[in-house]
């Protein structure tokens, strides 16, 4: 937590003297200048997590983490905030919507998916890096109150640590956690990325969300890889989201036909939700898709080398995969595309590349087009949900 070298000068003192009215006064200020600095919303979270631990613990003894051995590393510092962080007394929590308001809308990102020539990629992912946009602007947000307050400990997180996040925003009263375990909020679906800013300042807490998924249950069905066992159940080993970016190996056979033309990521649970009828485009431009990557081809990204790969996704989520995975996670979705002399030569333009991983799946690409040909009744790959 960065805290002031003398924690006695004359502005953390004043700081820690604020009475009830200065507190409120001053998270009136904190939502103010966060909605300048393009958050949609702001809350103040409660620290109090225990039923969320427990579910969390049950979430990791199921094994649904898979790869992601980091979810397990840290023991309860992920659901204890003030064990992460000493002093943490309060948690500001914000959203930030990310939809691309000049990528097409719900139906443009259907369609992308129907369309098996060509590449599906999360719409959080089109335009520049989460972590760099909100980190940047929390620091900012924390600058402006120790402007006005002196001295404060605090440490900006956005998806950086071991934080629930989720849990903390909707007891910041950002939204409640649906059915597909990610955060809706009534007014503005859950296209938005999430931040957090633990403070030693004691503040008034904004009331939980309430929940209003109800009897609807459409993004269960709707997962290709029924990969949301249960409500409110995730089990990250199936889910695409999972395969495509964390999973640093082999993709399981069993889900490469679901995957579809999902290169990076999966949005389909999202997609189907009632609530993203209200959901707001992006305030800023830095998530507007970039390389023209909400239309892209997959022979066309097939084709990337290396440095395209590094140069194109300069600033944005998708590096962190590498070129690998980037060609691993394509050459599947080539594999359920439309057997064509375009798509046959890109897959032969990677078999004899340098990595195993690359190789292993055209094989399979390559294989499932030599099995359509001689029976052409195969059932084709699902694209566009189930």
């Amino acid at each position: 937590m960065n805290r002031p070298a003398n924690p006695t000068t004359a502005g953390s003192a004043d700081r820690r003297t604020l009475d009830a009215a200065g507190r409120t006064a001053l998270v009136a200020d904190v939502r103010r200048w966060s909605a300048e600095l393009g958050f949609s919303a702001l809350g103040v979270a409660a620290l109090e997590l225990g039923p969320d631990e427990a579910h969390f613990r049950d979430w990791l003894a199921a094994g649904f983490h898979g790869a992601m051995a980091y979810m397990s590393r840290h023991g309860t510092k992920r659901t204890r905030p003030a064990e992460l962080v000493a002093g943490t007394v309060s948690c500001l929590s914000v959203r930030m919507d990310y939809w691309p308001a000049a990528a097409a809308q719900g139906p443009g990102a259907l369609a992308t998916l129907a369309d098996p020539d060509r590449a599906f990629i999360s719409r959080y992912a089109l335009g520049r890096d989460y972590h760099k946009v909100l980190r940047g602007r929390l620091q900012t947000l924390c600058d402006r109150v120790e402007a006005a307050i002196g001295p404060f400990g605090h440490r900006v997180f956005t998806d950086s640590a071991p934080v629930l996040e989720k849990a903390l925003a909707r007891n910041a009263g950002l939204g409640w956690i649906g059915k597909h375990t990610n955060l809706i909020d009534r007014d503005s679906g859950s296209y938005f990325f999430l931040g957090e800013i633990f403070v030693d300042l004691e503040l008034p807490h904004d009331a939980p969300a309430s929940a209003h998924c109800g009897s609807c249950s459409a993004c269960l069905p709707a997962c290709p890889t029924d990969a949301i066992v249960a409500p409110y159940r995730l089990d990250a080993r199936r889910c695409i989201s999972y395969l495509t970016i964390e999973l640093p190996g082999a993709i399981p056979h069993e889900f490469r036909r679901a995957i579809g033309n999902r290169i990076y990521g999966c949005d389909d649970c999202q997609l189907v939700c009632p609530w993203n009828t209200f959901a707001q485009p992006a305030r800023i431009t830095d998530f507007a898709p970039r390389h023209g990557l909400a239309t892209a081809g997959l022979i066309e990204l097939f084709a990337w080398s290396e440095t395209e790969f590094l140069d194109k996704t300069a600033g944005s989520a998708i590096r962190r995969i590498g070129h690998v995975r980037w060609l691993r996670n394509i050459a599947v979705a080539l594999g359920n595309a439309p057997t064509t002399a375009a798509t046959l030569a890109a897959l032969a333009s990677r078999s004899d590349h340098p990595s195993a991983l690359v190789r292993e799946h055209v094989a399979w690409a390559q294989s499932e087009h030599l099995a359509r040909a001689r029976d052409p009744d195969a059932a084709a790959p699902s694209h566009a949900g189930k």
